[in-house]
């Protein structure tokens, strides 16, 4: 008797959302069906499937250990969010039973609910990734096991509707330039944004106030950055992103410049991951002015993204946020042109993409599917590595206070 062969296999998830991409969140029961399709009869001992969850951090340094030899550093930790064993068809060790498939296709469902503990959001960083798989076995007498594997996306929801997202946030922050024994005016930047929590797809109003008193002509800029933070082992490791991007006017010596809630848009990226304890994804509008030749006058102002949207009628929390966000209509909001790639962050971090075109469903709960499949799919970003305790390139002046006669 000839046996018939396995023609496919595979795990297909029953989506919850009309994306038809695979979401789940704490305490949501992922179902779906293993699938295999046959040529001919086949015996088979058993049909396994195996969930697993896990955040993992990995990186390696290399160290001088003297007289001339290195060796090299791993740093790794995990953290295991979910670890579900099942047997779909057959038995435990010790029993030989065999089952006979004819041909076709055979389809086994599953079901598992995951865990009510907050679980961290899937990702893919530089240094670590928080993912989530099922994987399947299929076990034939006289075979070596069958294996497949599907990953599912897990978001942990971040609600935009607290107190604390709605706050408005805002910063003051001036420079004063000098060279030897000329001092210019000082150089002043007020910024404001309506609130700290937002999501994907929605256009940050900005207002800001600019005002040039030095020699020299300016431009001011704003940029919105996520920042990566991995740790292992008592280690730390950094990383910035560019995220999105806009550019103002040059603004002469003597001259003012005020942003009526200049817009400023957020592409598809990855929710905030803040309660994992290995990774940390943030991020932050940094508002600042290009300074030739001198170390740019910034304001950081944090942001978070989550998941769940702003109400319609926004928080009674919060009337200054409910009435802004009214007004705003976000969802009917055109893209700002697209700017041009400002210079680093801090002077280390390198040209990142603009900001990336994508339409906004109406449906509130639609919003963060659309963007699943952008932020997952898009190309590995450009990466700046960042020293916690970084020396910054100045003029002689600013290396030597003592020598500026207005410090």
């Amino acid at each position: 008797m000839v046996l018939g062969k396995v023609k496919s296999f595979f795990v297909s998830y029953d989506c919850l959302n009309d994306s038809n991409v695979p979401v789940f969140a704490s305490g949501d029961c992922v179902s779906g069906r293993v699938v295999v399709e046959v040529t001919g009869d086949i015996r088979v001992k058993s049909l396994h499937i195996h969930a697993k969850g896990l955040a993992k951090v990995r990186w390696t340094e290399s160290r001088n250990a003297g007289s001339n030899t290195a060796y090299t550093q791993n740093y790794t930790e995990e953290v295991e969010y979910l670890n579900y064993r099942d047997i779909l068809i057959g038995h435990d060790r010790g029993k030989r039973l065999l089952f006979k498939w004819a041909t076709g296709r055979h389809e086994y469902p599953f079901s598992l609910e995951l865990p009510q503990i907050p679980l961290a959001t899937s990702f893919e960083g530089k240094h670590g990734s928080v993912r989530y798989w099922l994987k399947a076995e299929l076990h034939r007498p006289w075979l070596l096991p069958m294996k497949v594997k599907k990953e599912f996306t897990v978001f942990e929801h971040i609600d935009i509707n607290t107190p604390l997202l709605l706050s408005p946030q805002a910063g003051t922050k001036e420079k004063t330039l000098c060279c030897w024994f000329c001092t210019s005016g000082p150089i002043s930047l007020s910024a404001k944004i309506e609130r700290k929590g937002y999501t994907p797809g929605e256009s940050i109003q900005i207002f800001a106030e600019i005002e040039n008193c030095s020699s020299r002509v300016v431009v001011p800029k704003a940029a919105i950055y996520q920042t990566q933070t991995f740790y292992a082992k008592g280690k730390v490791k950094e990383i910035k992103q560019l995220v999105a991007n806009l550019r103002g006017d040059a603004l002469p010596s003597g001259k003012t410049d005020t942003w009526n809630g200049k817009m400023l848009k957020i592409p598809p990226v990855s929710p905030s991951i803040l309660d994992c304890s290995i990774i940390r994804v943030e991020y932050s509008l940094m508002v600042y002015v290009d300074i030739p030749r001198a170390i740019n006058l910034s304001l950081s102002l944090p942001l978070v993204i989550g998941t769940i949207p702003l109400h319609p009628f926004g928080s009674r929390t919060s009337s200054i946020s409910s009435q802004c966000s009214m007004t705003m209509n976000w969802l009917g909001i055109t893209l700002p042109e697209r700017p041009e790639a400002p210079p680093s962050y801090s002077e280390v971090v390198r040209e990142g993409q603009g900001p990336i075109e994508s339409a906004v469903q109406e449906d509130p709960e639609g919003v963060l599917y659309s963007y699943i499949q952008e932020f997952r799919l898009q190309p590995p970003p450009l990466y700046s590595e960042i020293d916690p305790n970084p020396e910054h390139s100045c003029c002689p002046v600013e290396q030597r206070p003592d020598l500026c006669p207005s410090r």
